[in-house]
């Protein structure tokens, strides 16, 4: 459930933290008082968020753990929102830990590894077992969302998996979460359960740590609106300005009513889309889904709306259709799927098809999102050696630099979603239009996720594909889920009466690979030897700051040089700590362009086929 309230101070505990003072720091007795003397011990592990100090991008942060006995462990996760070790840990600073004794006595921990501390004694003696155990320490963020999050004086933005210890062995256990000294003005917006407690609307509940984390927060001065849609309720919560209320809440609610007929009704009673606009924005975007909500970022409106197509598909296709591979969540070090072609590239057919089908696109757009996915694999010769279920068990590569290279590898979005249009059009013609991958998805939803059940990474979506269709499909998943065979498109086209028309043109070349890390600034990579910029200096690992006079978006800006033939390149670089000016003239080089087009001599069932692809009807 969504709920906000308006920042007000602390207070109920002021008395009892004055007894206190005397005899520990402020910030232990305030976990003392708060946490021990005015309640007692619950199987329910609790929190505190301070956010008093948003100059210093600083959350403070109190855990409550009942029954706490020597040896526990606390840990804070490694990884979360995007598939890479992050280890947020090398954020938290002094951590302390206090027991509810008569005295409230300082506790001993012991960090035992980079992300992880042990409750040792009390002051040299023995803790007794039912001891509540408070954890007290900071955290410090200043990453703008979806994927990090932010303190500072304009708002809040929370993935609580990044600043939330939790206790391995009782990650079941019921959570509970308070926000605190929330500044004049600020609401506070997630998607979870209000606490219920009388004249508290900054508390809520979950029935367990993973589920608690699974929701993020945003906190500050934002606009608002809701509406009612398939027997769920929506929330569109925007921090940014200069958006039109009308047109965003049109072609949401278009999106939405789109998604949830498709899949036959919402999985859960309430939604909430948390939108940025503003300066993360500014440096490129993204979403990031969760169970009954996502955060978005794009510095338009129009992107706002293709990323929220994606990720509120999301809450059927990975949040609740999972991979087996996905489950039980380990926060501590990777975990390898081969079913992100699928979670991620197929879930962006999805945005796509909801886009076309419920108005937002038209046809051609369509056509022309998925050509220019063609042209992005055709752009990258590891094609021909990484298949896209490497690419989804090498996610946790993206973070490096040369990885991103077209030589190194291929995105499972990119090939991901041209096999989800190919499987769709190949399930239309083993039937003659009568089963698609729609039917695919509503069968795996109705076997897994309703059942609360996993399938079987490929293998799964492969069963799952021959029930519908009738028939084998050994031969799809072998060749170009498994294997790296070139994806005969005419033939898959060909079904709905389409041709894919290539075309060899000329184009600036810049001399190297721009790369942008999911999180990081451009950076030079694969400078071409003997190229004109090589000659001028360019070095691999080079930061680019500008190009011609113009900014380079950090931060994951999707940024795209914007050079013409025989025009010159200056580029304002950075290398260990200097900026310097490095000219030349860019070359010349030969790509592939694509473009999809409707054949003029397609018969009656092409016809059929591509009908029921643009609508999402079978016969």
């Amino acid at each position: 459930m969504t709920y906000a309230r308006e920042g007000r101070p602390l207070s109920g505990s002021s008395r009892a933290q004055q007894g206190l003072k005397a005899r520990f720091p402020a910030f232990i007795v305030l976990a003392c008082a708060v946490l021990f003397v005015a309640r007692p011990a619950t199987a329910t592990v609790s929190y505190q968020i301070h956010l008093d100090h948003p100059e210093q991008h600083l959350f403070r942060v109190e855990m409550r753990i009942p029954q706490a006995a020597p040896g526990t462990i606390v840990s804070l996760p490694a990884w979360n929102a995007l598939y890479q070790i992050r280890d947020f840990s090398y954020r938290v600073r002094e951590v302390r830990a206090v027991a509810a004794l008569p005295d409230s006595t300082p506790v001993e921990l012991r960090k035992i590894d980079k992300q992880s501390w042990q409750i040792q004694c009390v002051s040299g003696t023995s803790l007794p077992a039912t001891s509540d155990v408070a954890i007290v320490y900071s955290v410090e963020w200043n990453d703008a969302g979806p994927f990090g999050s932010q303190l500072n004086a304009h708002h809040a933005f929370i993935n609580l998996a990044e600043i939330l210890m939790y206790v391995p062995g009782r990650r079941n256990d019921d959570t509970r979460v308070e926000f605190v000294q929330i500044p004049d003005g600020w609401k506070v917006v997630t998607e979870l359960t209000p606490a219920g407690i009388k004249n508290d609307e900054s508390a809520f509940v979950a029935p367990s740590y993973d589920e608690l984390v699974d929701a993020p927060v945003e906190a500050g001065k934002l606009d608002e609106f809701d509406f009612d849609e398939g027997g769920a309720h929506f929330r569109v919560v925007v921090d940014g300005k200069g958006w039109a209320r009308g047109w965003l809440g049109d072609h949401i609610k278009r999106v939405v009513r789109y998604e949830l007929q498709l899949m036959e009704g919402a999985p859960f009673r309430e939604y909430t889309f948390l939108f940025h606009i503003g300066p993360y924005a500014e440096v490129g975007g993204g979403g990031m889904e969760h169970a009954n909500s996502t955060a978005i970022a794009s510095a338009t409106e129009d992107g706002l709306v293709a990323i929220a197509a994606h990720e509120f598909f999301h809450a059927w296709n990975v949040k609740r259709i999972r991979p087996q591979s996905l489950e039980p969540i380990d926060y501590t070090k990777e975990q390898y799927t081969r079913a992100l072609w699928f979670a991620e590239g197929v879930t962006s057919i999805y945005a796509s098809y909801a886009l076309e089908r419920s108005g937002t696109w038209d046809k051609q757009q369509f056509y022309e999102d998925l050509a220019m996915q063609i042209e992005l694999l055709a752009a990258r010769p590891a094609r021909k050696w990484q298949s896209v279920e490497e690419s989804s068990l090498d996610a946790w590569f993206e973070k490096y630099e040369d990885y991103n290279n077209p030589e190194r590898s291929i995105s499972y979005y990119d090939k991901g979603q041209i096999l989800g249009v190919m499987l769709d059009l190949a399930i239309r013609d083993a039937t003659d239009n009568h089963k698609s991958l729609d039917d695919v998805l509503r069968r795996m939803n109705d076997e897994y996720a309703k059942r609360g059940k996993f399938y079987n990474d490929t293998a799964g979506v492969q069963s799952a594909v021959e029930e519908v269709a009738g028939r084998s499909f050994e031969d799809f998943f072998q060749h170009y889920v498994s294997g790296t065979d070139e994806i005969p498109y005419d033939r898959f086209l060909g079904a709905a009466g389409l041709e894919l028309k290539l075309q060899r043109v000329k184009s600036a070349d810049i001399g190297f690979y721009p790369n942008q890390p999911l999180g990081s600034d451009v950076v030079a990579s694969a400078v071409e030897p003997g190229s004109a910029a090589e000659g001028a200096g360019l070095q691999a690992g080079d930061t680019v700051i500008q190009m011609n006079g113009r900014e380079v978006p950090g931060r994951r800006g999707a940024w795209t040089p914007d050079v013409s033939l025989g025009e010159t390149v200056k580029l304002r670089v950075k290398r260990n700590g200097k900026e310097l000016d490095i000219v030349y003239q860019a070359g010349t080089r030969e790509e592939q362009t694509a473009t999809i087009v409707e054949s003029p001599h397609a018969t009656d069932r092409q016809r059929r086929i591509l009908k029921g692809l643009l609508r999402g009807t079978t016969d």
